[in-house]
């Protein structure tokens, strides 16, 4: 484990920090200081994931889009080396393969990863469903915070079955460090014992209640698993999502 240097260099592949367009950052200033939390944390890339969700979330993408940019503007000027890359948190439905495919700003910059959401009350045959649904068209979705999921609790080996088929699986810092309660914090500390998490994300809305802790969930890695386990999961796998990014723009 780094003990005595600082962090650099990790990627946030999961947050809320375009101002007003789902329930993260409100205004500019917000965002701007949910960025200096995050480049004290050592983040240098971050994919911003605005939700979409029907009913809920449904902010048009290209006033997403205009919001990133104008946030992507400030922060070159603010905070020169962090780089920004336009995401999307897509909350299934059974209407997503088309709406993925019209839409690029839905996936993680423009590539073929999709951050998928599901809500606690889905029962397993929709998650396994929804999942296949976008693997078989050739898109690798990325389970977003799994430890919310009541029925992949209650049955790790699922977790271990989407894996199998191709999906890849993302795990809250709060959860891994404990913030989140004590439930969320078993069951994804299980899911890293037995090697099944890909990426591991902040998913920070402001700074307070749900801020930026990815640098304390690195340490708590790199103390199980070593450093170079901890850089796959921080580093590694979402700098394979920004290689794979196309312009969106």
């Amino acid at each position: 484990m780094r003990k005595d240097e600082d962090i650099q260099g990790l990627c946030d592949m999961h947050c809320h920090i375009i101002p007003g367009v789902d329930d993260g950052a409100r205004s500019m200033e917000d965002a701007l200081a949910i960025l200096e939390d995050e480049k004290k944390n050592g983040v240098s890339d971050i994919i911003i994931t605005p939700h979409y969700r029907r009913d809920m979330f449904e902010t048009d993408r290209q006033v997403v889009l205009k919001k990133f940019l104008e946030l992507k503007e400030e922060a070159a000027r603010l905070y020169p080396g962090l780089r920004l890359y336009p995401g999307c948190e897509f909350h299934a439905n059974m209407d997503m393969e088309q709406m993925v495919s019209d839409e690029p700003l839905y996936r993680m910059i423009g590539s073929r990863y999709i951050l998928l959401e599901f809500s606690g009350a889905h029962p397993k045959e929709y998650i396994r469903e929804r999942t296949y649904a976008l693997l078989s068209r050739g898109y690798t979705p990325i389970l977003a915070h799994i430890e919310r999921y009541p029925p992949l609790v209650r049955d790790m080996s699922i977790v271990g079955e989407l894996k199998d088929m191709g999906a890849m699986i993302q795990v809250n810092a709060d959860a891994l460090i404990g913030k989140d309660g004590w439930g969320f914090r078993g069951f994804s500390r299980k899911l890293l014992k037995n090697d099944l998490i890909d990426f591991v994300g902040s998913d920070t809305h402001n700074r307070t209640g749900r801020a930026c802790h990815l640098e304390k969930a690195y340490r708590y890695v790199s103390r199980k698993l070593g450093n170079d386990e901890a850089d796959r999961i921080f580093i590694g796998n979402p700098m394979k999502i920004i290689e794979a990014g196309v312009q969106v723009v």
